[in-house]
């Protein structure tokens, strides 16, 4: 299976052929396509096998379908939460990767640092 058998916009799959992804993992395969259609799905796999682009990607696909341009209204169209802010910081670096070329804005909001530059990009 590829990704393009996923359903998986164009500008999407250019950002995942840039990542280096060639074909789908496991959780990948079978978690994007429920995801798309609007389902849930509550899912476990080891590190490395590709988590994050199995629901970073169905979560940019559908912002994207919203139509909503980044410059014409400003809100929070996904919250993501993390354990730990290394992991904050590698989902907002897959996110950012993924949605490349689609004028979407990621952010991360963590403790332990300033609070101002956190409220300015939100």
């Amino acid at each position: 299976m590829t990704f393009k058998e996923l359903k998986i916009i164009t500008p999407i799959l250019e950002a995942i052929a840039f990542e280096g992804y060639e074909e789908p993992s496991p959780i990948q395969m079978q978690a994007i396509p429920v995801l798309l259609e609007g389902h849930d799905v509550l899912a476990s796999a080891q590190t490395g096998t590709g988590k994050t682009a199995a629901f970073a990607i169905p979560i940019i696909q559908a912002i994207d379908h919203q139509g909503v341009s980044f410059e014409s209204k400003k809100y929070i169209q996904a919250l993501i939460l993390a354990p730990t802010r290394e992991l904050a910081e590698q989902i907002k670096d897959s996110f950012r990767g993924y949605s490349r070329g689609l004028g979407i804005k990621t952010e991360v909001v963590y403790g332990g640092v300033s609070q101002r530059h956190q409220e300015q990009a939100l």
